[in-house]
């Protein structure tokens, strides 16, 4: 008989300790991104934020797999929300001033992005690394449909709340992001699980491992690479705030409900793929998302209604939850567990490209086109990426079954 998730105590934990944690991240982006647009209504600025999260991933990839792979996972990820509930706390007791005439606000807001780069470069392969080991190797893909499941109920909620709390002032925002961080760290301490083994020491062999691991496994590559490229061109997050603000004519209550429609859409994709798993043809069903998230996008650049913008958006996150759902299953099952780390954070890197990187090549392109011109080029960009992965990656397009191939 097939054991339950809902039995596996620890999953549990996490589980509830990431939807605190990702509520939370939400929420801080929302009230950042805003805030940003608030003081200096500069795209590039919009755009930066999202290069200054980014940079940190790529300069500490190497380094904090190898420390996932060495340190207990549950309590690095613990320190990793704790850390981000401080940055709040800077963010919540700071008098911004309107207009920002000194540019201290937009310092400071670069300036504790980088901050939370290099901490989510910690803590988003701990996370990775951490799943496998909490529940059997039967119920991986269930349990990571049923935590993205989770993660995008927090992103829906996150920044719609985010988005009205707003209202009352950024101190409120950043004040409740802080309680959330509480809550996921002191649920992350209670997580109990196998320290892992103390492997070998540091050694430029050793960092480089997992680089070496993705580039030999040409499905993992091609599935890895394919969401970088296609979500890095065809997110339209970062620009957001001037959708809302110039072109919807919404205020910061519509933005966190755009902000929020990726994540309903999702949250309804992993639902189903939580009860009807990806079970065959997993290739091919990766590639039809990848062109249906590109033909949405373009939906969304065109549209000039708030709720068709709405609906486009929702289309996007639940094409994008087939991408993750079937990536980071090949990701956990064709990983052995002491590298899981170090894969995972060659993943992380990715992952962050295609969304913080992505966010500053909307700011670039939309400073240079305009923010309509340049969702409609990315939405175009995506659908060529996943015609051009599916010609450079024929083990990825012919992949049929989610199941270990060792």
């Amino acid at each position: 008989m097939t054991p339950s998730i809902f039995h596996q105590q620890a999953f549990l934990r996490l589980w509830f300790a990431r939807i605190a944690g990702v509520s939370g991240s939400q929420m801080l982006m929302v009230a950042i991104g805003w805030q940003m647009y608030d003081l200096t209504q500069s795209a590039w600025d919009l755009g930066l934020v999202g290069l200054f999260q980014f940079l940190p991933a790529v300069a500490l990839m190497l380094v904090s797999g190898h420390v996932v792979d060495r340190h207990h996972r549950a309590r690095l990820i613990a320190l990793c929300l704790a850390l981000q509930g401080i940055v709040a706390l800077v963010l919540a007791t700071h008098p911004f001033e309107i207009g920002d005439p000194q540019g201290h606000g937009r310092t400071l807001l670069l300036v504790l992005s980088l901050v939370l780069g290099s901490i989510k470069a910690f803590q988003m392969p701990a996370q990775s690394a951490l799943i496998p080991i909490l529940v059997p190797i039967e119920l991986l893909p269930r349990a990571l449909a049923f935590s993205s499941a989770g993660m995008q109920a927090a992103i829906i909620a996150g920044p719609a709340i985010g988005g009205f709390i707003y209202v009352a002032g950024h101190a409120t925002v950043y004040g409740t992001c802080a309680a959330l961080f509480l809550v996921g760290t002191l649920l992350c301490l209670t997580i109990r699980h196998p320290a892992p083994p103390a492997g070998e020491r540091p050694s430029l062999n050793s960092l480089l491992a997992g680089v070496r691991y993705v580039r030999d496994q040409p499905v993992l590559l091609g599935a890895i690479s394919l969401d970088l490229f296609a979500v890095l061109l065809g997110g339209a997050t970062a620009l957001l705030p001037i959708f809302a603000r110039d072109l919807l004519h919404v205020g910061p209550w519509g933005l966190g409900l755009l902000r929020a429609a990726p994540g309903i859409g999702a949250l309804l994709m992993s639902a189903l793929l939580t009860r009807w798993p990806v079970e065959d043809q997993a290739g091919s069903k990766l590639f039809v998302a990848i062109v249906v998230y590109g033909l949405a996008t373009v939906i969304f650049g065109v549209s000039t209604s708030f709720w068709v913008s709405m609906v486009a958006l929702a289309i996007t996150g639940a094409a994008d939850m087939v991408s993750i759902v079937v990536r980071s299953t090949l990701v956990q099952l064709e990983t052995p567990d002491h590298m899981r780390g170090r894969v995972g954070a060659v993943n992380s890197v990715f992952i962050g490209a295609s969304n913080q990187l992505g966010e500053f090549e909307s700011g670039a392109v939309a400073a240079a086109i305009g923010p309509v011109g340049s969702v409609i080029v990315g939405g175009i960009g995506s659908i060529v990426v996943a015609g051009l992965w599916w010609q450079g990656f024929p083990q990825l397009a012919r992949r049929d079954r989610l199941v270990p191939t060792t």
